[in-house]
């Protein structure tokens, strides 16, 4: 029997160790662990911390696209490059609450608002707190990601109710560098601490397929799994085809066992996380998507966009979980 490193064998009654001090050979060990071991794990894991036959519909709405002053090379928004994406202002708020009940009466949970800001401005804020809070009465959960915070600025935003934080490191700390130069990963991290200090749950994953290799996935990993406190949402995204954007020179588009791999080796790491397969999802058949769940992942985006990228229709995602015996809707514990 093979016991993966830092990780104990439990009985049902027993949760998985929650760790922050994790070590990069720990987690390739757990990677590489024999393909029905590492699944084994992972679901056991995974068993203890949610119900494995629910996942979390989340949708993701687009309030303020492109303009973006940052240089992210996998992003369409980004005002650096030509993509045919057009920078609009803020939307309005009673769009953005319709667009809410659209996708509460489709089944989701969590409605979640992007905004391409490099940092928002106070006087956006305040909009954007006005939907939070129109959101919430909703009975949905909310969450927006708007570029880099200030502490007084993810006060307010807690102050509008808020319930999570999106904000990616994308990578590992050795490739970002080559996908960003306008913003640092320690600036990604201030941020995570300020909207940890407000109170509000953290949402925080990355980005695979943009040409980095195994070991810088797994670097995101234990970047991830080794801050204070772990995030209570992991979107793990595969890149989406941009045109005009750098990281089409480097992209590939990864292995499905490795992707499969990957998301075992997260459950395991983060036990308590809720694991969401972001973008990308359009690329990934039935199959795998069915292999991913098992591994741990218990979130997905519905809808037919994510901001500016398709996103498998609903029809589809409702007749995979039907087939997989799952339903919609979040369940922590058995």
């Amino acid at each position: 029997m093979v016991a993966a490193v830092g990780v104990k064998r439990s009985d049902s009654n027993n949760s998985a160790p929650v760790r922050n001090d994790w070590r990069r050979t720990d987690a390739i060990a757990i990677y590489g662990l024999p393909f029905a071991e590492l699944m084994f794990q992972a679901q056991s894991i995974h068993r203890q911390n949610f119900n494995p036959n629910q996942v979390e519909a989340a949708s993701l709405l687009s309030i303020k696209t492109g303009g973006c002053p940052e240089d992210c090379g996998y992003c369409s928004q980004s005002a650096s490059y030509e993509t045919g994406v057009k920078a609009t202002r803020l939307m309005d708020r009673a769009k953005v609450v319709d667009a809410a009940q659209r996708a509460k009466n489709a089944g989701a949970s969590r409605f979640c608002m992007a905004a391409a800001w490099r940092n928002p401005k106070d006087r956006d804020l305040e909009g954007v707190c006005e939907m939070v809070s129109a959101v919430k009465d909703l009975g949905m959960e909310t969450c927006v990601t708007l570029g880099m915070l200030t502490s007084r600025q993810a006060l307010r935003l807690a102050g509008a109710g808020l319930d999570f934080y999106n904000h990616n490191v994308d990578t590992s700390p050795e490739f970002y560098g080559k996908i960003i130069t306008t913003r640092t990963l320690q600036d990604r991290i201030d941020t995570l601490a300020h909207v940890r200090d407000a109170g509000i749950k953290v949402c925080c994953g990355g980005i695979i397929g943009m040409g980095e290799g195994i070991e810088d996935r797994i670097g995101m990993l234990v970047l991830l799994a080794n801050l204070p406190t772990h995030p209570e949402s992991v979107p793990i995204n595969l890149w989406n085809e941009v045109k005009g954007v750098p990281v089409n020179d480097t992209a590939e588009r990864p292995d499905p066992i490795a992707l499969v791999r990957l998301l075992a080796t997260a459950r395991i790491m983060m036990p308590k996380s809720v694991l969401r397969l972001s973008a990308g999802r359009q690329y990934m058949s039935d199959e795998l998507q069915a292999l991913c769940f098992l591994a741990g992942a218990n979130s997905i985006f519905i809808g037919d966009v994510l901001l500016t990228t398709r996103n498998p229709q609903a029809e589809r995602d409702a007749r995979l979980l039907e087939q997989l015996g799952m339903t919609s809707g979040l369940a922590r514990g058995k």
